[in-house]
Parts: structure tokens; sequence; C-alpha cells
């Protein structure tokens, strides 16, 4: 199994300048001042070197939001009890959830992935059950998953990606739902950049002073008793990540390897991102900054992998939202691309040499 990731990820190259170049070149000669639209012209620019297309479409989109479960919300690091979890995933499938709605607005398809999950679902429509163990392992106590685990569900995401070239998704969206998920990605985070865990970690769902010091503590007596190796990703993302982490992290190297845009979403995909770009730099030309949350790490999660947040509407709710509202700043950068006229098109004179 990590012999086929290897293949996977060592398939996917740069984005290739000679688009970037010739979508900057349409851009300026739109009628508009040189660079006068900014992180859209980017964003744009970017959409079309992914997809390598120089008139692409922004028609279908999908969300992935995978679920799972976290033995370390044993150590009372989280505001909610785990069984919040697959209660929220039915809130998912009955389109009630503020990813629903925002789905809804955005015009994009929400699936939901059970792959880790401590309960027992039917099968249902928009939800896929891929699950790999029901939730993770206390890594306050030992590795949250063994390397195996770890990999399937890598692979999981990877499915979720060939689902979304099946589908022809045009563009595709990262979420979340995991009580107890801000531990394990602050892990991530303090692990693979080598911050102080005291500097990266928040308030998740909104712990009070108390419950946030223990998280802190929890986090560095994970990875004082892991010793996740950040050289390794794939063994910081067994020994301290989250099913959900992993399989994000699959989603977004699946992605790349289709060559479809990705939309990042908050702190727990960020940390997927951080997983996928570790194991392949390259993947970052591939994603967009969906946004920056109010989740203090999150920034330096950007920092680490380099890319520029669309958006920053102080969100914590994870589960794709803010992957919801980038899209339609993504879409609309393309729709400038495609639509408005050029200066000999309009007949409008240019500036001055």
């Amino acid at each position: 199994m990590e012999k086929k990731l290897k293949e996977r990820l060592s398939s996917i190259r740069p984005i290739k300048e000679e688009f970037l170049l010739q979508a900057q070149a349409r851009l300026d000669r739109l009628t508009k001042p040189l660079g006068s639209l900014g992180q859209l012209e980017e964003i744009a620019r970017r959409y079309v070197a992914i997809v390598e297309n120089l008139n692409p479409r922004v028609d279908k989109k999908i969300i992935y939001t995978f679920a799972g479960d976290h033995g370390v919300v044993a150590e009372g690091v989280s505001a909610y009890p785990k069984e919040v979890t697959p209660q929220m995933v039915y809130n998912f499938v009955r389109r009630g959830a503020g990813i629903n709605v925002l789905a809804r607005h955005a015009g994009a398809e929400v699936v939901v992935v059970d792959i880790g999950v401590d309960h027992d679902f039917q099968p249902v429509e928009g939800l896929m059950i891929r699950k790999v163990a029901r939730g993770t392992g206390n890594m306050a106590l030992g590795p949250a998953m063994s390397r195996g685990q770890a990999l399937q569900a890598v692979f999981v995401g990877l499915e979720m990606a060939d689902h979304a070239r099946e589908q022809n998704a045009d563009l595709v969206g990262t979420g979340d739902m995991g009580i107890g998920n801000t531990t394990p990605s602050s892990a991530i985070l303090s692990t693979l950049t080598g911050l102080p865990v005291s500097q990266v970690t928040h308030r998740g769902t909104g712990i009070d002073d108390a419950t946030l010091g223990q998280k802190i503590q929890t986090i560095e007596k994970a990875i004082t008793r892991n010793h996740p190796d950040p050289k390794d990703p794939l063994d910081v993302l067994a020994k301290v990540g989250g099913f959900e982490i992993a399989g994000i992290a699959g989603l977004i190297i699946g992605c790349a390897f289709h060559r479809i845009p990705v939309v990042v979403d908050g702190f727990i995909s960020t940390a997927g991102a951080m997983i996928a770009v570790s194991l392949n730099p390259e993947i970052k030309g591939y994603l967009f900054a969906a946004h920056q949350s109010v989740e203090v790490g999150h920034r330096f999660m950007w920092e680490y992998i380099g890319q520029k947040p669309i958006l920053n509407l102080s969100l914590r709710l994870g589960e794709g939202t803010g992957a919801a509202l980038a899209m339609f700043i993504i879409e609309a950068a393309v729709k400038v691309l495609n639509e408005m006229a050029t200066f000999t098109e309009a007949g409008v004179a240019q500036a001055n040499k």
C-alpha cells in the first residue's frame, strides 16, 4: 500500500509555468489597470495552470466532509462529548448543518465520509461508509493509529478523489467532523514545524482556560510519548493524527494527481494539507487556501504550506464551510478571465506606455 502511495505521489508534477504566463497575458489584456484585481488574478491564473485549460469552467463542485472520532477526547480536551460526532453526521445527511446551507448557496454537493466514527451507520444517500476503525486510540497513551491504518485512511481519501474525477468535478472542497480533532491538528503542526505546542494550540469548540491548559499538556505528553518523526509525515499522521485528517490528506493528493483544484477549509483540513505537502511539496500548487481561522495555529499552517488565505471571516466551524464560501471567489475569478472583455474587444484605449 505504501509503495502504491509513493507511485501516486511521484507522478504529481509542478503546475506548468506556460499556463500561468498565458493566463496572466489574457488578464493583462482585459479592460482594467494591470494587476487591479489583485488576488483574483492569482487565483484565475493558477486555476488555469492546474486544469491546463485557458478557458476553464467551474460547474461541478463537491465538498467531501470526513468524519472520525478521537480517543484523546478521554483526556478532557473538548467542550463537547464524542457522541456529537455521529449526531452531526446525521445532521449532515439530513442537510441541516452549516455546511449544507453554505454548500447549497455555493451550488456544491456535500459528500459525507464515515472514515472512523464510533457508531454504525446504515447506508443512506450522501454518506459513504469507509470506516477504518471506530475512532483512533488515545494518543496521550500511545499511537493514535498504526501506520497501516493511517495508510488505509489516506487511501479512502484517494478513493474520494477518484470519485470526484468520475463525477467530472471542476472544484473540490475539504471538510471535517470529529470531536477533539483540533488536538491532533495542533500536534501535527507542532511536530512538523517545531513550534511550541502552547504557541499553536487554541480553544477549538470554545474551551475555557483550564481545559486549554489540559489540552496543551495532553498534546505535549502525546508528542513526548510517541516521538513522531517530522521527517516522516506518515509516522506523524499515525502517531498523533486522526482518520479524517488522513482522509483529507489523501483527497488532496488524489486531486493533485487528477489535476482537480482543491479548496482547503480550516484548521483540521489544513493539517491534512500539511501532511500531503510534506509528502510532495509540489502539491501546494494545486491548493487554494479557503480562509484564515481564528485558531491561533492556522496562520502557521498556511506559512508552512506557502499559500495565502482567500477569506478572513473569523470562522472556526470546520465541516467545509470556509471552502464553500471560497468557492464563490474562485468561480468569480475564473469568470473574470472568461467573460471580461479585452481592450480590443471593447474598443477601449489602453494605458500609455
